[in-house]
């Protein structure tokens, strides 16, 4: 079985969108991800805010990389987000995910994201846990 940072890593070689979004991998342990990105132009709204779909992947790629990094291959069924407040061009977010509970076949995780230390996201995740293991 792969150690959880050869899982995060070889996902993330295979994931072009978290690599075209610019975000970096910069802490992994067994079922906590810490990743980061800074807002760029094109991520902004009509509102010159960063758009909400953004800040999502980023929390949405770190749950994945969480819940993986465990060791058995594992799928989201079911997400959701709040936005706390906005976010502009220039700003570095911070997503920190980790395991709340795992069982045999159900993960739930939350991630935090951040800017400075300011929440700017909160996310929940639950992924069904498959029997493949990561090699």
């Amino acid at each position: 079985m792969l150690s959880p940072s050869e899982i995060v890593f070889k996902m993330y070689d295979n994931d072009a969108y978290s690599r075209w979004l610019g975000i970096v991998i910069d802490k992994v342990e067994l079922g906590t991800v810490e990743l980061s990105l800074e807002v760029r132009s094109e991520m902004l709204n009509g509102f010159q805010v960063l758009h909400g779909g953004i800040s999502y992947a980023l929390a949405d790629s770190a749950f994945a990389f969480a819940s993986n990094s465990l060791g058995y291959q594992a799928v989201s069924i079911e997400t959701s987000i709040s936005h706390l407040r906005k976010v502009e061009k220039g700003e570095v977010l911070r997503a920190y995910a980790q395991k709340l509970s795992s069982g045999r076949s159900i993960g739930v995780y939350e991630v935090q994201v951040y800017s400075g230390q300011s929440l700017v996201a909160s996310f929940r995740g639950t992924v069904a846990i498959s029997k493949r293991i990561w090699d």
